[in-house]
């Protein structure tokens, strides 16, 4: 996925009420942006950190900035990692036509935002006349407490466990069901649930995968041009 125009960088001075930030532009110029991320954002908070934006094209937008992606040392040196949760769907979208995922490889055809469940959309139905459906939920990783050791969720997510119970539903009926992990930092080198976060998720994570949900964790390549899935990373536990 490629931004569609070159990003402008920041600092930031402070990230409140969930989907607001306050940065200082080249210029000197202190604007709020949006921040379409409704996580904790653990780690990724620090002011005075550089952060890039998006400046949209709809000029009836209160906001006309987005908060896209910060740089951050997780240990070993500075990097990029992508905040906006907002790309996902569209980066595994194009992974998923590029046969970069091969679990999610070999469909006919691919649907997005397909009603399932106890009233709610999957974020991928894919479907061949030959094989069984494949229901994927696609959610973002943007967290690392340990070099290289990505981790999600960063705050409570009753919406993920409701889709962890969906998916069981689905691979209970005899569908294939798929829980991606995409991880928007270029340095993990493996993945693993922060059950001390979100116990009540962690839970419900062992037991989709005990029900036949399928579990794969996939890293991004993060610049300020674009992001792209590059490859999988193992899930550990």
């Amino acid at each position: 996925m490629r931004f569609p125009a070159p990003l402008i960088p920041a600092t930031l001075v402070r990230r409140y009420k969930r989907f607001l930030a306050d940065v200082v532009l080249p210029s000197g110029e202190e604007i709020t942006v949006h921040v379409a991320n409704p996580g904790a954002m653990l780690g990724l908070n620090a002011a005075g950190a550089r952060v890039w934006l998006s400046k949209s094209a709809n000029a009836s937008r209160k906001l006309a900035y987005s908060w896209e992606l910060i740089e951050v040392d997780f240990g070993s040196s500075l990097e990029l990692v992508g905040v906006n949760t907002g790309h996902p769907n569209a980066i595994v979208a194009e992974a998923i036509a590029a046969g970069t995922i091969p679990e999610l490889a070999g469909y006919a055809s691919t649907r997005r935002e397909v009603k399932y469940g106890r009233n709610s959309r999957v974020d991928f139905l894919l479907e061949h006349p030959e094989r069984p459906p494949c229901y994927v939920e696609v959610k973002n990783v943007h967290m690392m407490r340990q070099p290289g050791l990505a981790e999600f969720p960063d705050a409570v997510t009753a919406r993920g466990t409701k889709h962890l119970g969906e998916l069981s539903e689905m691979a209970a009926a005899g569908k294939r069901a798929v829980m991606l992990f995409l991880i928007q930092i270029g340095s993990a080198s493996r993945f693993t649930l922060a059950a001390d976060i979100d116990p009540v998720y962690a839970k419900a994570f062992a037991l989709a995968r005990a029900a036949g949900v399928e579990a794969i964790a996939y890293r991004c390549a993060i610049s300020a041009d674009g992001i792209g899935v590059v490859g999988p990373v193992p899930i550990l536990g």
